[in-house]
């Protein structure tokens, strides 16, 4: 006999949003703990949407419940609908100054060292029962943000499908950071000079490619590097006294500027630091107050 289709009458906002906390955390204890129900409660709903949708949902794999496809299927498609459901919930009004709530920032390093103390600064002097939670964007900002791991993502990232909204913060371009001592400190690089150098390539990983590398591929070239480092973390120390470059944001390489020589590089890999938010928060008073906040102390 073929399947039954899902009774629509057993599903709810609250199952499918206990089914995104799961997914999320991984853990069935772990949600129940971030719902403050019984693991019992969250037992029972996954069963219940186990025998309605007739699919196990979650597989225990190295102690985590890791979800089925049928599983990220169900999600992508009810994410838009909690969102719906959290836009009606928001009140039509915001007042910082008695704020309490918790926000997430999902950033990487540049953002972290040259953003983040100014966003900061900027809530605490007008939300200051505010707390704030930084955490890793990587590749898959976009995802924490569907995910509701993150209200906002700050970065060079842009998304042009539907469900996501940008603002452009500022323009940025890369630069050579070296040793004053370095033979070409103070020489205009061209390509064949520049390629011949002794790099230290910052590999972000997770299928990342900065933007001078994209610039100087699709020019024909090809960067042997020197070093490989997974972040720009202690650049400074390590090129000071050699002749080592490394190619990053300009901003970024003039925190060095006092120790360092900053040139310009014959790829500058222009680029845009955005501010990302998912549909879901669009009409949030409280997403709205963030987001104008963050755009006026990153412009500031």
């Amino acid at each position: 006999m073929p399947a039954s289709p899902p009774n629509p009458a057993s599903i709810d906002f609250a199952a499918l949003d206990m089914l995104r906390v799961v997914h999320e955390l991984g853990s069935f204890t772990a949600a129940a703990e971030k719902l403050n129900v019984n693991q019992s409660a969250v037992s029972y709903t996954i069963s219940k949407l186990r025998a309605c949708f007739q699919d196990p949902l979650f597989v225990r794999e190295g102690g985590r419940q890791v979800a089925t496809d049928r599983c990220e299927e169900i999600l992508a498609k009810s994410l838009q609908m909690l969102g719906m459901l959290d836009e009606m919930l928001q009140p039509d009004a915001f007042a910082p100054e008695q704020a309490t709530q918790n926000v997430t920032i999902a950033c990487n390093y540049y953002e972290r060292v040259l953003l983040i103390p100014g966003i900061v600064a900027a809530i605490r002097q007008v939300a200051p029962k505010m707390t704030v939670k930084v955490i890793s964007s990587l590749s898959d900002g976009h995802l924490r943000l569907l995910r509701r791991e993150a209200d906002v993502l700050i970065g060079p990232f842009e998304r042009a499908e539907s469900g996501f909204h940008s603002r452009r913060l500022y323009g940025e371009e890369y630069a050579c950071l070296m040793d004053p001592g370095h033979p070409l400190a103070r020489t205009p690089l061209e390509a064949d000079r520049y390629l011949s150098l002794n790099h230290v390539l910052i590999d972000y990983g997770a299928g990342w490619q900065s933007a001078f590398l994209r610039e100087l591929e699709a020019a024909g070239h090809r960067l042997t590097p020197t070093i490989v480092v997974p972040s720009p973390a202690g650049l400074g120390t390590l090129i000071a006294g050699s002749d080592l470059v490394a190619t990053i944001p300009r901003r970024l390489g003039a925190r060095d500027a006092e120790t360092l020589t900053l040139a310009p590089s014959p790829f500058r890999g222009r680029f845009d630091v955005s501010l990302v938010w998912a549909a879901h928060t669009n009409a949030s008073a409280m997403h709205r107050w963030l987001r104008d906040l963050i755009w006026s102390a990153c412009r500031g």
